[in-house]
């Protein structure tokens, strides 16, 4: 089964922490300007996703609830062909964003689905 979103280890273990503090968790990408374009992590639940929002998965992290991923309507339209890694960096990201007091930032890191997993994937 081809999945549309994964994430590394350090997000991962990012994720637990901020599980363990906040409880189970989710995120939604806008695709909107500056850190609107970047995956936003809050309680989950807590952002309430529209009707053109997609859900791209769960990701799975060891130990926790699985944490769905959406992201809206029109950005995934620009993204549908693209495999999306969350990983995380040092620097500030946006206030609304659950990592944003630890000095970290999620991010996503891209790359074409290839001829087999485009063809999974329809």
């Amino acid at each position: 089964m081809t999945e549309r979103v994964a994430l590394t280890e350090e997000a991962a273990d990012l994720l637990r922490k901020l599980a363990a503090t906040h409880g189970p968790v989710m995120f939604h990408q806008s695709g909107g300007c500056c850190d609107g374009s970047a995956p936003m992590c809050y309680p989950k639940g807590e952002f309430k996703t529209g009707q053109t929002d997609v859900r791209l998965g769960d990701l799975v992290v060891e130990g926790m609830e699985d944490v769905p991923f959406w992201m809206s309507g029109p950005q995934f339209e620009y993204w549908k062909h693209t495999h999306l890694t969350v990983d995380v960096v040092p620097g500030r990201g946006s206030g609304f964003s659950l990592e944003a007091p630890e000095g970290v930032r999620f991010l996503i890191r891209s790359r074409l689905f290839t001829d087999e997993e485009s063809a999974a994937l329809n």
